[in-house]
């Protein structure tokens, strides 16, 4: 993929509070549609929290019977025993507990705290907010949402915030995207001495999270942001992204 020399983002004001009730790519499109966006020959990249919200992903933590598994955690990390009881729920299995951290892998694969279980931003104080069921037909869905009303040469990307291994901080990274090819392969390629590139690939749908997660912080009120300067070429998800078990040396 060759990017121009000039890349924007362009943050989506005036989007509400999304519900399960709300058509997201008809509110997405009529926001753009007053700033004067046209969702066109770029991509939107789409914090997860509304996905989930128009999705219906939510659990009210007061019908929640905590195991005792949940219990034990709860106890050692100081934490309410029903929220990871819904952790637990989301998983596959616990990767790594300590330090008042759960590190869990979900059913989609990946790796992250709580199994991507928030409780921030939540439409009520006992709402838990989960992660899509499939956040790449999410992003599909939603692609051909705003296409029948307009949008053109589009892609999406949803992103969540996640921790990473020997570094602090967290970054925003792709959980789903269409439209769009997830990694960009530059083997076989020359740098700019000339000599040829063997392992070098890039997460490019990651690099568009990390960038619009700079306007998105969790205190903005804004959830989705518009790229440009990106060319909307290839096709994948984000599942193509996760590496495989038996080549994880982390683990």
């Amino acid at each position: 993929m060759k990017v121009t020399p000039s890349i924007s983002l362009f943050p989506i004001l005036g989007i509400p509070l999304i519900t399960p009730q709300d058509d997201l790519a008809l509110v997405i499109t009529k926001c753009a549609q007053k700033i004067g966006l046209e969702l066109k020959d770029g991509i939107l990249v789409v914090a997860q929290k509304v996905i989930s919200k128009a999705e219906d992903r939510l659990v009210s933590m007061s019908k929640v019977t905590p195991s005792e598994k949940a219990r034990e955690i709860a106890r050692e990390d100081e934490k309410d025993p029903r929220h990871m009881e819904v952790v637990l729920q989301e998983s596959e299995a616990i990767v790594r507990h300590g330090n008042r951290v759960l590190i869990t892998e979900t059913r989609h694969g990946f790796v992250c705290a709580n199994a991507g279980v928030d409780l921030s931003n939540a439409p009520g104080e006992d709402i838990a907010v989960l992660l899509p069921l499939n956040p790449d037909e999410s992003a599909n869905q939603l692609r051909k949402g705003l296409e029948e009303l307009g949008g053109q040469r589009l892609a999406v990307v949803i992103t969540d915030t996640f921790g990473r291994p020997w570094r602090e901080g967290l970054v925003d990274v792709a959980i789903g995207s269409s439209g769009i090819a997830p990694i960009d392969d530059f083997r076989g390629q020359t740098d700019l001495a000339g000599r040829e590139l063997v392992v070098t690939t890039a997460a490019t749908v990651d690099q568009l999270a990390a960038a619009a997660g700079m306007l998105m912080q969790k205190d903005s009120g804004i959830p989705a942001v518009w790229v440009t300067g990106v060319p909307v070429t290839g096709e994948g998800c984000v599942a193509d992204l996760i590496r495989n078990p038996s080549e994880d040396l982390f683990r």
